[in-house]
């Protein structure tokens, strides 16, 4: 889904852009709720410590991928220190947020030229590179076993790797059910 940048610097240039919503922090209520509940304070920010939080459109927090060490690491400390409540770990244990990884048409791999940086970032192994006779191995992702930390995107040279939100996963509980 996009929506339309309506950022007071946008209207005034007169660019009325399409901008995909930003991605937010693992654990983080549905947008709606977010974004009531959100201080902007800035604590999730400070406290992640692989630096891939910063302030988004709004001055809400996002995520970044190709800032800091990369990757979410899942450690929770987003979390402890959002006072609002705005991120907040659900009773069951769930997943932490909808992302996974997808490689896309600009992987070197495709184009025949050996590289398996993705594979080999991924902590949790979901990027496989299977053998193919008469060419370079293709790289195969276990959707299932991809937690979207992100680990796979900054290294990769052609940008190949994009991090979406998995619609069938993106089944997170409404503030009632919270």
């Amino acid at each position: 889904m996009q929506t339309a940048s309506l950022s007071r610097r946008s209207f005034l240039r007169g660019g009325m852009r399409a901008v995909a919503p930003a991605v937010r922090p693992p654990w983080a209520r549905a947008e709606a709720a977010f974004l009531a509940a959100c201080t902007r304070c800035d604590a999730c920010i400070d406290a992640c410590p692989t630096a891939i939080l910063l302030r988004a459109d709004g001055g809400f927090p996002g995520v970044d991928f190709s800032a800091g060490a990369g990757e979410c690491t899942f450690c929770g400390e987003c979390v402890a220190h959002c006072e609002p409540q705005a991120l907040v770990r659900s009773a069951e244990g769930g997943a932490p947020w909808a992302l996974k990884a997808g490689v896309g048409r600009g992987c070197l791999a495709e184009s025949g030229v050996e590289c398996r940086v993705c594979g080999e970032s991924c902590p949790v192994g979901a990027i496989r590179f299977r053998p193919r006779l008469g060419g370079v191995a293709l790289p195969q992702l276990d959707a299932d076993a991809c937690t979207g930390c992100g680990a796979c995107f900054a290294p990769c040279p052609t940008r190949a790797i994009a991090m979406t939100v998995d619609r069938v996963a993106n089944e997170f509980p409404t503030e009632s059910e919270r």
